[in-house]
């Protein structure tokens, strides 16, 4: 029997798995995501865990067939590393992935953005195994992978998909982390919706903590129905969610759109059924089937190990080569 390993290389956490020919999990471990003081630490954390993962396993690494890797950006697939990335400190500038993995592993290594490999995990996973489907991520940040007729689209650079940087707003009345303003993702991730509570407060009273360090979107949600302002972010972060998510139907005409990430989880009558109320009042072509994601926080791991069993696609009809 085959072995496959999967990895999920995020800002706050490494995890690694190793799976069988049916995709079932025989080993795992989980780390926190080094914070340097160079690109080099943050490899040896991903390489610690995909030994520890096959010691769980029983599984010498060599003894692995092939494995995937879905990571936070940005991408350089030529070098396959991560470079300077935007949620890890400035001393993190270059992160070697598919060489060192390699040598490790002695396999085949395939690298993707996170979201990427979000859309991998539920292409292999979905009952019908759609051609055309997208997976959204709405959590720190905002970004979509997408497969368009049987194809996972990752751009030459492997950055396909950065649409939360896509600009909803003309007027640009939020800035967003990356330097740009008006930002799906400057209205709408996590990080972002405790920050637009502010900008829209007009002095009106209000139950929400706006001077507390420590306000975050989930008090916003919780005020929901019960304070005017948490009320009015959320309508606004609706309305953006859903010109996103119409941007992305006219884009790549999908048939199901997987939403997924800490914001959609954890508030999935907001977020999900949002955009199943909004979305169709945007789309001039046929409206996809919107679900929350099937994989829950897994869907970048699940994807990225698909990846390894399938050479890239997450289409269980072609074998891997």
């Amino acid at each position: 029997m085959a072995h496959y390993v999967g990895v999920d290389l995020g800002a706050t956490n490494v995890r690694a798995v190793v799976g069988d020919d049916d995709a079932t999990v025989v080993g795992r471990d989980r780390r926190a995501t080094p914070q340097g003081p160079a690109g080099i630490a943050v490899t040896e954390a991903v390489l610690s865990a995909v030994r520890a993962a096959c010691r769980d396993a029983d599984l010498d690494p060599d003894a692995v067939a092939a494995a995937g890797v879905g990571s936070i950006g940005p991408l350089d697939l030529a070098a396959g590393s991560v470079t300077s990335p935007a949620n890890l400190p400035d001393g993190v500038e270059h992160v070697p992935l598919v060489g060192p993995l390699e040598n490790l592993v002695d396999a085949p290594v395939s690298l993707h953005n996170d979201t990427s490999a979000g859309v991998i995990g539920e292409r292999f996973h979905a009952t019908h195994n759609p051609d055309d489907m997208v997976y959204l991520t709405i959590s720190s940040g905002i970004g979509a992978g997408v497969c368009v007729d049987g194809h996972v689209l990752s751009g030459w650079d492997g950055n396909a998909g950065e649409v939360g940087h896509a600009t909803l707003d003309p007027g640009g009345e939020m800035a967003c982390g990356c330097g740009g303003a008006g930002h799906w993702e400057a209205y709408c991730s996590g990080t972002a919706i405790p920050e637009y509570a502010r900008h829209l407060h007009d002095g009106a009273p209000t139950d929400l903590p706006l001077d507390a360090p420590a306000f975050s979107a989930a008090d916003v949600f919780a005020a929901a129905g019960g304070d005017a302002l948490a009320d009015r972010t959320l309508e606004r972060v609706a309305a953006f969610n859903a010109l996103g998510v119409a941007a992305l139907v006219h884009a790549y005409a999908p048939i199901a759109v997987y939403v997924g990430g800490g914001v959609a989880l954890n508030n999935p009558e907001f977020v999900v059924e949002g955009l199943r109320d909004r979305v169709p009042d945007h789309v001039m072509a046929n409206v996809p089937e919107i679900r929350l994601t099937t994989l829950g926080d897994d869907a970048v791991l699940q994807g990225a190990l698909a990846s390894a069993m399938t050479g890239g696609t997450g289409d269980r009809r072609r074998p891997t080569g």
